[in-house]
């Protein structure tokens, strides 16, 4: 099993940043690629952005290219998404996901493991 906890999540205005973090305990942390999804209300789950096992493969959709970077240290078993120039669109409930192996996935059915979710609202 392994254990992920979300934080960072909250109120930004337009054009803000915020930094989330994925704590991740349970098995080895470097066995696992790890994405971030996001579900807004009365959408489903999508995906944001994904890395492989030792941070070198990224891969983000199309909507947050060039605004979010997603980084991992494996020695503090974490994972962050970096969101910058956020908008409107971007509210939703943020969920950090552990990988099915050591690639980034951008599927939600490759993942077997979720956090618990962290808001995000980007409003005026």
């Amino acid at each position: 099993q392994v254990q992920l906890v979300e934080s960072g999540g909250g109120l930004v205005q337009p054009g803000g940043s915020l930094r989330l973090s994925c704590a991740a305990s349970g098995r080895t942390f470097s066995n696992y690629g790890m994405g971030w999804f996001r579900q807004a209300p009365g959408k489903e789950r999508e995906f944001v952005a994904a890395l492989n096992w030792n941070g070198v493969l990224a891969y983000y959709t199309d909507s947050v290219k060039g605004r979010f970077t997603i980084s991992r240290d494996n020695a503090k078993n974490t994972v962050y998404l970096q969101m910058n120039s956020l908008k409107p669109e971007d509210t939703a409930v943020y969920y950090c996901a552990a990988g099915r192996g050591t690639y980034y996935y951008t599927r939600t059915y490759d993942y077997n493991y979720w956090g618990q979710g962290a808001q995000v609202t980007v409003s005026s």
